[in-house]
């Protein structure tokens, strides 16, 4: 069955909120969704990679450890896939599995990223051929290492006929630019859940703001979100790629006490949501006049941001990846499971045009089952 053209594809984002699994067929390089699982991140573990990726005193028990608790949980997500699905695990060529980032930094002398999720583990205990570590190669061909979906969104989602621009809002959102004429780019926008995520978190304790219900409550702050706007980050050209290692809490606090006005709960949620969708489509009308935006990732599924990216990009129509055939919830844990099919075929990836890597290069690690 080693033709089968069953891959995996497994991730857990900036988000931490979950580890999605999915099952895919391929015909003609072309994904078909079989079966989704989302495995569970519980509120220890979720900790423990939060500490991770905020310490500044790294501790090598709790990162190897974490490692470690990740392959396992990775692996157990496969499991219940597979019997989700009522397909065995001979049948998959391989699992492509995107980890778990604690660290991020493209730019300097040594350039780096660090996800975490040991494939070892993973293709051990699943019995699967694991392919893994996708970023660190691109790095080393002078790419960003990120972001990487946008070449999976270009094999899927051209259209001769249209300009596009596929929006993935996670904890950080990017944006793939597919223009009709064959042209390409993509690059991470700024922030997108994570530090609604955060503030709500904080003042509710909820993971995140369902619908934007809270931030509906209410109004924007014009001085917080022109200090919010002074990130430098902002301005870079692409491209260029960021994590929670810029945007995270210590990075919002900073900003409020910046500012020359004290601000209501709801109105910085209200702000967040703002600052969100201002640098989504400030990014894209730098860069594009597409007809129509395609959303994927959690993000889609917060209406208030929607509505808001809808009345920003007035002459683009705003939809979900859905009207396409792809569930937005899955469309990155199909990214690499289209991946680890490129990478066990022998075939490079171009990410020239996406992360600015020098040419084009087979991507990620195998660890052969």
């Amino acid at each position: 069955m080693e033709n089968s053209n069953f891959f995996i594809g497994l991730i857990s984002g900036t988000s931490i909120d979950g580890i999605d699994a999915v099952l895919v067929q391929f015909k003609n390089d072309q994904p078909k969704l079989i079966a989704t699982h989302c495995g569970e991140i519980g509120a220890e573990l979720r900790d423990r990679i939060l500490n991770l990726c905020n310490s500044t005193n790294l501790d090598f028990k709790t990162l190897g450890e974490t490692d470690m608790i990740i392959g396992h949980a990775f692996a157990q997500a496969v499991k219940d896939l597979l019997k989700t699905s009522g397909l065995d695990a001979q049948v998959i060529t391989a699992i492509g599995s995107h980890g778990q980032t604690i660290f991020h930094q493209p730019t300097g002398e040594h350039p780096f990223t660090i996800q975490i999720g040991d494939p070892n583990t993973i293709a051990e205990i699943t019995d699967i051929t694991t392919v893994a570590d996708f970023r660190r190669r691109d790095m080393v061909v002078g790419g960003e290492g990120a972001p990487l979906a946008p070449v999976m969104h270009k094999n899927c989602f051209f259209s001769a006929e249209e300009n596009r621009v596929i929006l993935n809002i996670g904890g950080i959102s990017n944006i793939t630019v597919l223009n009709r004429d064959g042209s390409s780019f993509a690059f991470d926008t700024g922030p997108g859940n994570v530090l609604m995520d955060y503030w709500i978190d904080k003042n509710k304790e909820k993971a995140y703001d369902a619908n934007g219900d809270w931030a509906k409550t209410g109004s924007v702050n014009q001085t917080l979100l022109s200090q919010l706007m002074t990130e430098e980050y902002l301005a870079v050209s692409h491209p260029k790629s960021t994590g929670r290692e810029l945007f995270n809490g210590r990075w919002l606090e900073f900003q409020l006490k910046s500012c020359d006005e004290e601000v209501s709960a709801e109105d910085v949620q209200a702000t967040l949501l703002k600052f969100t969708a201002t640098t989504i489509t400030n990014s894209i009308n730098s860069c594009s006049q597409p007809n129509r935006l395609f959303v994927c990732g959690g993000g889609a599924h917060n209406s208030e941001l929607m509505s808001k990216l809808n009345e920003l990009l007035s002459d683009c129509d705003v939809a979900s990846t859905a009207v396409l055939g792809f569930d937005p919830d899955w469309v990155e844990a199909v990214a690499f499971a289209w991946m680890a099919k490129q990478t066990m075929a022998g075939k490079s990836i171009d990410t020239t045009a996406f992360t600015g890597s020098r040419k084009a290069t087979i991507l990620g690690g195998i660890y052969q089952a």
